[in-house]
């Protein structure tokens, strides 16, 4: 990547950008600036200060293919061409567009969001003022050019023609870069010194008033592109691979030549995302993991094409996102949406139905991708028990947090022939995993994806509402407004002294309905039951096999004995994340030295662990 960093004057952009030698790339999100910022840029440039730099990229490059559009506010005639892209100064140069050609009118918004027209003024007696009142020279009317008070009823300025600007002694911005105008304009006031002196010492200067520029070359990568907007775009949101390949695509030339229009990704994602709606699950799945999932399938059809001996990687990364072309997108989409669909099916199977308790919502990159590798075969007995296990040690061994794209590969490589049983070694995702049982105490908000696996697992297990008698599955969970909620309840925890940390940990918490919660309220266990046994209409032993399908003794419960209650629970916790991840959890509750851990957990060992804050993993 080759660059040049040229200094321009700022009239020089406003020919190029009016004329359609600057434009943007069509990526590129709309004009957002707003009313007092663009006045403030306004300040700054008739103070002479900086303004910062532009980032431009020449056209021509064949391997960046992106699709030119005008700055808004612009018009040009069809099938102006670009020579340069502007990537980083669009809000700028779009405001000083708008603000110093053509009538001046900018759209843009006030600080609550509305949106209206605004022109610009400098106030000539104030601006002379010198540099300090320059703040106060500037000023926004609307775009009629009449200033209203009073719920529009009284006017308090109207500059509305030129001899109304004049009057009042308002030049127009418009007017700071118009040649023979400014002229024109200052030769019409009665003033005449004033307008003297106001063209010496504010339109002069700001005449050649200077903005520096990187200019990227014509050997740019789309990657470096990439990371420019990453790293230096300085107008707000950084852009994504997803905007960064609608563009793309957009100048993809022999669809175009297929089909006479361009290829709107954007506009194919909003279909995918339809065919989502029906999947609250899903709603949380964003373009980019979608691309994500097209990448894996086409990398890993390149890699099997390979005859070289060295293939290309399998990958999930920015920059290979990047080089997928418009023909491989193509290819997968409708598989990848299709498997996203089948996803949201298997989630359910695993008691996640909807968003807010998904663990990894990046997990279903690669779920999804493996599924379209294993066709209908991915709902055989056997090859989906091994999912479900790959699917828990990710969770519970939360190895989905960060640098995942690497493991995406690697779980699309190794997990298919796997789970079919073709391969006996485990892939890395199972090698890697470990849960300790001391993460139990510190896993006590739903921002962890251990916390909301434990939940789906518990619910999974055969957890029955203690109210209704009913299993907490897809439909009951909605209608019955499951969440999850303590068993020793908030209050009584805090009456008894119990130890915070033991409170809020997901051992004392298990999913109930909204009416059982209410039914709990703050009283001890052992109330609380007969209250629920009344209202029910049930026996006691009843209730305990409904407490049981929540791996929670009642005996404890019903004595109201925390300490018991919880090392009882927390083992069955135990018992139950070992047969999801198919291996032993590492018992590190009881014992320091490395021995074996007793049955029961004694909380008094609690002295010598940490107290873990929960953390988003």
């Amino acid at each position: 990547m080759g660059f040049q960093t040229p200094l321009y004057e700022l009239s020089d952009y406003l020919k190029w950008t009016t004329s359609g030698k600057v434009q943007l790339p069509d990526f590129q999100r709309g004009y957002k600036w707003d009313d007092e910022r663009i006045r403030q840029l306004l300040v700054t440039i008739l103070r002479g200060h900086p303004l910062g730099v532009v980032m431009m990229l020449k056209t021509g490059n064949d391997q960046i293919r992106f699709k030119p559009r005008p700055v808004e506010g612009v018009a040009l005639p069809a099938g102006t061409e670009a020579e340069s892209l502007l990537l980083d100064g669009q809000q700028r140069l779009t405001s000083l567009t708008q603000a110093l050609t053509g009538d001046g009118v900018v759209q843009t918004k006030d600080s609550r969001g509305k949106l209206l027209d605004r022109r610009y003024y400098v106030h000539m007696e104030t601006a002379l003022l010198g540099e300090d009142r320059m703040d106060e020279a500037v000023v926004s009317v609307p775009g009629d050019g009449v200033l209203r008070t009073n719920f529009g009823k009284n006017i308090e300025l109207d500059v509305s023609t030129p001899n109304l600007e004049r009057k009042h002694g308002y030049f127009p911005a418009r007017l700071l870069f118009g040649g023979a105008e400014i002229v024109t304009w200052l030769f019409a006031c009665e003033d005449k010194d004033q307008a003297s002196l106001f063209h010496a010492n504010v339109i002069q200067p700001c005449s050649t008033y200077n903005i520096p520029a990187i200019e990227l070359d014509r050997t740019t990568s789309k990657a470096a592109v990439a990371t420019v907007f990453e790293k230096v775009n300085t107008g707000g949101l950084a852009l994504n691979v997803f905007e960064l390949l609608t563009a793309t695509f957009a100048g993809d030339k022999l669809y175009f030549d297929a089909h006479g229009t361009d290829f709107r990704l954007n506009d194919d994602w909003h279909a995918t995302r339809s065919t989502f709606a029906a999947h609250p699950v899903l709603a949380s799945v964003e373009s980019t993991d979608f691309l994500q999932t097209v990448s894996l399938l086409a990398t890993l059809k390149r890699a099997k094409a390979d005859s070289s001996g060295r293939p290309p990687a399998v990958s999930a990364r920015k920059e290979d996102l990047l080089k997928l072309t418009l023909e491989e997108y193509l290819e997968w989409v409708q598989p990848a949406r299709d498997a996203y669909i089948w996803s949201a099916t298997f989630l359910a199977d695993h008691y996640i139905f909807d968003a807010k308790f998904l663990p990894y919502p990046k997990q279903l990159v690669p779920l999804t991708a493996i599924k379209v590798v294993l066709g209908a075969g991915a709902d055989l007995h056997g090859v989906r028990a091994r999912l479900s296990q790959w699917f828990w040690c990710g969770i519970l061994g939360e190895l989905y947090g960060s640098t995942i794209e690497t493991r995406f590969a690697r779980d699309l490589e190794q997990v298919p022939d796997w789970a079919k049983g073709l391969e006996q070694a485990w892939p890395r995702t199972l090698a890697d995993s470990s849960f300790a049982a001391s993460r139990l105490l510190s896993l006590r908000t739903r921002n962890a994806a251990a916390y909301k696996g434990i939940y789906a697992l518990v619910l999974a297990q055969g957890a029955r509402d203690w109210m209704y008698d009913k299993a907490l599955d897809k439909v009951q969970y909605a209608a019955l407004a499951v969440d999850i909620h303590h068993i020793f309840p908030y209050r009584w925890c805090l009456d008894h002294d119990v130890d915070p940390s033991l409170r809020e940990s997901i051992v004392n918490k298990t999913p109930l309905s909204a009416e059982t919660n209410r039914a709990i309220g703050g009283v001890a266990p052992s109330t609380y039951l007969s209250k629920i046994e009344n209202k029910a209409g049930i026996t006691s032993s009843q209730l305990d096999a409904l407490l049981a399908t929540h791996l929670v003794d009642e005996t404890f419960l019903r004595k109201d004995d925390f300490d018991l209650f919880f090392s009882e629970r927390l083992r069955r916790l135990v018992v139950l994340i070992e047969s999801a991840i198919g291996k032993p959890v590492v018992p590190d509750l009881n014992d320091q030295d490395g021995e074996e851990s007793p049955e029961m957990f004694d909380p008094d060992d609690l002295a010598v662990m940490p107290d873990l804050e929960d953390q988003e993993s």
